[in-house]
């Protein structure tokens, strides 16, 4: 994992591209699925598909837009592997049953969090996160990769594309800037399930606009989302999930923070910048290191929102996840358990 719980904090982290030998090996690897699949439109499969899928009927071929152009899947996929930060669960919310998955936040079981707990029906074959294992993904003879929310890196790409059709990040989406919203779009449309995924985002922008009613309070102020890792302190950029859920509730992020932002989905903050973090609200991650490492640094509680008890410091890793995952299954659980965190100090 990287030091702000998504993974492309420094170029170290992206993901490496494949040497030769793995070329050679995937390409014995994709040649051999291929011709494994030439006999799997069989009823058996067709049933299979449609289990895994619950795909609507015409709805292929389907197109998705992707930053490495148009990505067009030709029939409903029986076999998907979900690799992009939320992906499994973005599956799973339409239906689907990913045969591979990546655990981006380490939750162990089936890799999803309590919100998704128990709708696999067979768990998933574990697949890296940051450099992904390919020939174990090709052993998984999938006929549709997701990794829609990733770091955008060509050759990680290129290679995931040489063994199924593969949708990756969209336009603008490097660094893992994609909210739930874009990302169940993209994974229903793969799915061939649209009309599925509009239904579940209406429901979802639903539950945000009544939390929104809710707490009139939040409308307008200024919201300051942080972490600290053994490493330092960091805030997030609008345009990443966390973003987008506050700005959701009313929130408007720390324009101080924005105005720092890079390619990144984060700013580095000194211990000597900390007023940076100052704003109407101060939220605050421990990632890998205890809550009180936060709560009780005396240069943060100087901080003037934290000094006037404007600031909330997660110490429950499942209501920090939930906030991080940014799927569309965990803003919900979000919305039912972080709000009532941010309302308190702006009573």
């Amino acid at each position: 994992m990287s030091s702000r719980e998504n993974p492309s904090a420094s170029p170290a982290h992206r993901s490496r591209p494949a040497s030769v030998a793995l070329w050679a090996v995937l390409a014995t690897l994709v040649v051999g699925l291929t011709a494994c699949g030439t006999t799997s439109g069989s009823n058996s499969g067709s049933a299979s598909a449609d289990a895994a899928s619950g795909a609507e009927n015409g709805a292929f071929p389907a197109t998705v837009a992707t930053k490495f152009g148009d990505i067009t899947v030709q029939k409903r996929p029986a076999r998907v592997v979900a690799l992009g930060w939320g992906d499994a669960e973005a599956v799973l919310s339409l239906g689907g049953q990913p045969v591979g998955a990546s655990d981006w936040l380490a939750f162990g079981g089936d890799g999803v969090g309590p919100w998704a707990k128990g709708l696999y029906k067979k768990s998933p074959q574990l697949i890296g996160t940051l450099e992904p294992e390919f020939e174990k993904i090709a052993a998984l003879q999938p006929d549709l990769i997701l990794d829609t929310k990733s770091s955008g890196d060509q050759a990680r790409y290129d290679t995931l594309s040489k063994i199924a059709p593969t949708v990756g990040v969209p336009k603008g989406g490097d660094q893992y800037k994609i909210s739930w919203r874009q990302q169940t779009e993209m994974v229903a449309t793969a799915l061939g399930v649209p009309a599925k995924g509009e239904s579940l985002i209406a429901e979802t922008e639903k539950k945000f606009r009544d939390s929104a009613a809710a707490h009139p309070e939040f409308k307008g102020k200024t919201i300051t989302l942080g972490s600290r890792t053994s490493d330092g302190f960091g805030a997030y950029v609008h345009g990443t999930g966390r973003t987008d859920f506050v700005e959701r509730l009313g929130f408007t992020n720390n324009p101080a923070v924005d105005a720092k932002a890079g390619a990144s989905f984060y700013i580095d903050v000194s211990r000597e910048n900390l007023d940076l973090l100052d704003a109407d609200l101060t939220v605050m991650t421990p990632i890998g290191i205890p809550a009180s490492k936060i709560s009780d640094d005396p240069l943060y509680r100087a901080v003037p929102s934290v000094k006037a008890g404007r600031s909330v410091v997660f110490d429950d890793e499942t209501l920090s996840a939930a906030f991080s995952t940014d799927s569309v299954f965990s803003v919900a659980y979000a919305l039912e358990k972080v709000v009532p965190l941010f309302a308190e100090p702006l009573k």
